[in-house]
């Protein structure tokens, strides 16, 4: 529970923050939600408002004087398009993550501090200029003592402290927001915040990032057209990253990789194949692959940096979106709508007719255009809207992964506008589905998942115990002419032995979380 203290500070700072909102005519987001409508009325009366732009550009600006952990925001938004609107969205995508540079001699000091050794012990040359400069970290170019180029990542100083004060006025917003906005709720603002929490969680212990692009690179080690810098980890710690440096040249200068010699459309070729082996395959992807974090190098390899925002997709997942990418494809209408039922995005209870016809409705417009202009991004955005008809929870991840599509749509477009980067991935999906979702395999996946439930049991078992044990201490008792019954009707039915036992711990479960409630 808040306390008072507590809220009259988060009072405070929300009344500052909407001041800002306010200036650049960007307080939308709060009167969307509902949140402290006099707050954010009193800050709207006495600011002044200069600011011009589409509405997106104008919370990129606001949120960009706000500090750190409303750039973070506003990236997470930018994979939110339910929440704020696509356009709007897109121009969150667009906003810029740098800072002025913290000083050097800082940077110096928290490096000498993770490793434990002077800055010379561990690099024979530290530049103290840095190449970037972002709102977490900063960049410097170095060498080892061994000769090896490198970039080191260094996090601002205080910033960890920052970003936590952040978070915690964040949530307290959400809660805010579907406390006043019910209809808000099938939104997840509050677990939109954890997402937020996770990723900066990610971003303040480099030794994550670095994890990421140690597992990431041991993933596409055998494709030849894409590659992850090697981790320097005895130049690893909490605050600082060294990763092997990357000469290239960034992804979306198509002039300056033609003038190097390199295939534009081989690039694009290069970019669905790696993308599709990481959602599909491996179920783990960069998310963040903007131009920016993508260079081509003199070999025509693309290299990938910066993996503080990364997705996961579970099996599940990955063969409930492949189902639904090639239902879209194949123009199966019916089968997307069975796909979205049978992984439980939309609730039983709704008409699966209506469903269909809602999925034809999006998909007819999208790939009756021609196939360089047919976006599948595009697509599941639309989806995604359409949806909330429907009762459709929001899946965070599918958002990040609809996102990403986005940015990795326009990467293959900027190199090759007219070549579609999906027709080059659609025999992959195929492919994969046809190995993937055939009698076997899913016979196969059947017998992995019942496989782990026989593993589980004991757990299980113990976990129920523990939960009527907890019941019969609250006062929670089953008359016994009930478990007659249960047995009773277990046995007419000729259910297989045991299965009432379930019903019972199904019934203390219940009766345990009431008592809690209670």
């Amino acid at each position: 529970m808040t306390r008072p203290s507590q809220t009259a500070r988060n009072l405070a700072r929300l009344f500052a923050i909407a001041r800002t909102l306010a200036r650049h005519d960007a307080l939308f987001p709060l009167e969307l939600a509902g949140v402290a409508p006099p707050v954010v009325w009193a800050a709207r009366m006495v600011s002044s408002r200069s600011a011009g732009g589409r509405p997106g550009e104008r919370l990129a600006r606001a949120l960009q004087e706000l500090g750190p952990g409303f750039v973070k925001a506003g990236q997470l938004l930018s994979v939110r398009p339910d929440l704020v609107g696509e356009d709007i969205a897109d121009d969150l995508a667009n906003l810029q993550d740098r800072l002025a540079p913290f000083p050097a001699g800082e940077a110096r000091a928290t490096i000498e501090r993770e490793l434990g050794r002077p800055v010379e012990a561990s690099f024979q040359s530290f530049e103290d200029e840095p190449v970037a400069a972002a709102s977490i970290a900063q960049v410097h170019r170095a060498v080892t003592a061994d000769g090896r180029a490198v970039a080191v990542k260094v996090l601002r100083p205080g910033i960890a402290g920052v970003l936590r004060r952040d978070m915690e006025l964040a949530r307290w917003l959400a809660a805010l927001a579907e406390r006043a906005r019910p209809d808000l709720r099938r939104l997840r603002p509050v677990q939109a915040v954890e997402t937020l929490r996770e990723w900066v969680d990610v971003e303040l212990d480099l030794r994550l990032e670095a994890a990421a692009a140690d597992e990431l690179a041991e993933n596409m080690a055998d494709d030849p057209g894409f590659r992850v810098p090697e981790v320097d980890w005895r130049r690893t710690g909490e605050q600082v990253l060294t990763l092997e440096w990357v000469d290239g040249v960034p992804v979306d200068e198509r002039a300056a990789l033609e003038a190097a010699g390199h295939d534009a459309e081989a690039l694009v070729a290069q970019a669905a194949r790696a993308f599709f082996n990481q959602v599909f395959r491996d179920g783990f992807f960069h998310a963040d692959m903007h131009p920016g974090n993508l260079f081509v190098d003199g070999n025509g390899v693309i290299v990938a940096v910066d993996f503080g925002i990364m997705g996961r997709l579970d099996r599940a997942a990955r063969l409930a979106i492949a189902e639904m990418l090639l239902g879209f494809l194949t123009r199966d209408y019916k089968r997307v709508a069975d796909v979205h039922f049978e992984a439980g995005y939309v609730p039983r209870d709704r008409s699966r007719a209506l469903f269909t016809q809602a999925c034809r409705s999006i998909g007819e417009p999208i790939l009756d255009r021609p196939l360089n202009e047919i976006s599948l991004a595009r697509l599941l955005a639309q989806l995604f809207r359409v949806t909330e008809r429907f009762g459709m929870p929001t899946q965070p991840r599918l958002l990040l992964l609809q996102k990403t599509m986005v940015v990795t749509e326009g990467v293959g477009r900027a190199l090759a506008p007219d070549l579609n980067m999906w027709t080059l991935a659609r025999p992959l999906i195929e492919d994969w589905a046809a190995r993937n979702l055939s009698a076997p395999a899913r016979a196969a996946d059947a017998a992995r998942r019942g496989a782990e439930t026989l593993r589980r049991l004991p757990e299980l078992a113990h976990k129920v115990e523990g939960i009527v044990e907890d019941a019969s201490a609250s006062g929670f008792r089953l008359h016994a002419d009930t478990v007659d019954d249960l047995a009773r009707r277990r046995t007419d039915a000729g259910r297989p032995s045991g299965v009432w036992l379930w019903g019972l711990a199904g019934a203390a479960l219940l009766a345990a979380l009431l008592a809690l409630v209670a």
